[in-house]
């Protein structure tokens, strides 16, 4: 809960520092008419827009569950992802149509010596903002917070490569370059656009997170409990900051329900210290069978009715089956 609320702070402080940057980005564009410099401005829009949309996704994601939403409310940073993704692809598309406007009608630029110090200038606090939100996102495992420090990071590369043109026009006289540099980097947004868009609409289908499963299952088989005899149907989910694990435990068959509890607790505590507190589980547990003893590790088992000959190793390819383990 507090990740949330400091994640919906940052999101406000973001989109008041959206607006400074737009109106820094209007004055230059006044001063200079150059169109790389409209093009960055008008992304500048779609940044206050987003903001604006993530900051709302983060106060409905903030909200605790309730009897309508089990699983929370974390699933409306992706919603919001994925807006802030189409409206970045949008004005890429912009952007690449009045690049190629402006090479049927040039248009005159002016004051570049002081519209390039006020790009320098902008580009240094939109990457000093895209590098402490995106970690604070990653932190507290916000895709909006990211996605909002992708926005400032896009910003930033489009704002000096904005800088670097004017430079060169200033440098070699060529106007053309003004349209070139702008067109450049509407395929750029257009591609991170697309990316951020991925990326939310893999967490609104549920799809699974490949690297986040890689990461529980090292992280369980390096402290592995010699009472977990098996694991599979592991399931991981993200939603917002909240995370769920889903798992089939085996444990010995003549446990009673406190000892197969402990051994599940033992399972959770471990991946809460690697993960943190935000995680729901549900593990069911079941009873070993003969075919588990060739794989049990568990010494001084009265009721082995085979040695064992193998420590399982769990990875991705066994542990996703839902189906108990044995030795072929």
């Amino acid at each position: 809960m507090h990740s949330a609320k400091q994640n919906l702070r940052v999101q406000y402080y973001v989109t008041v520092l959206s607006i400074i940057v737009f109106l820094l980005k209007t004055w230059t564009y006044i001063l200079t008419h150059s169109l790389s410099v409209l093009s960055d401005t008008l992304e500048s829009i779609v940044n206050i827009v987003a903001t604006l949309v993530g900051s709302y996704s983060l106060y409905i994601a903030s909200k605790p569950k309730d009897k309508d939403h089990p699983y929370g409310h974390g699933k409306a940073e992706f919603i919001s992802s994925a807006f802030q993704g189409s409206l970045i692809i949008g004005v890429g598309c912009l952007i690449i149509y009045k690049s190629i406007d402006s090479f049927i009608h040039p248009v005159s630029l002016h004051n570049l010596d002081k519209g390039i110090w006020l790009l320098f200038t902008i580009a240094v606090i939109n990457i000093l903002t895209a590098f402490f939100v995106i970690r604070l996102g990653k932190k507290n495992n916000s895709l909006a917070i990211v996605s909002t420090g992708k926005l400032f990071q896009i910003d930033f590369f489009t704002t000096i490569s904005v800088a670097i043109g004017v430079l060169l026009l200033i440098l070699t006289g060529y106007d053309k370059i003004d349209a070139i540099i702008a067109t450049i980097l509407g395929f750029y947004i257009i591609y991170d656009g697309y990316k951020i868009l991925r990326q939310s609409l893999a967490g609104i289908m549920d799809e699974a997170d490949m690297a986040l499963l890689e990461e529980v299952i090292f992280e369980i088989n390096q402290s592995r409990n010699e009472n977990w005899i098996d694991l599979h149907n592991l399931r991981v989910i993200k939603y917002g900051a909240l995370m769920h694990v889903d798992a089939h435990l085996t444990v010995p068959w003549y446990y009673n329900v406190n000892e197969a509890h402990a051994a599940v607790d033992d399972l959770t505590s471990l991946i809460k210290n690697k993960f943190g507190n935000t995680i729901e589980f549900y593990i069911h547990t079941d009873g070993c069978m003969p075919f588990s003893c060739a794989i049990c590790t568990l010494d001084n088992c009265e009721k082995r009715t085979s040695p064992s000959e193998k420590k399982l190793e769990w990875t991705m390819e066994n542990v996703l089956l839902d189906i108990k383990h044995q030795l072929s």
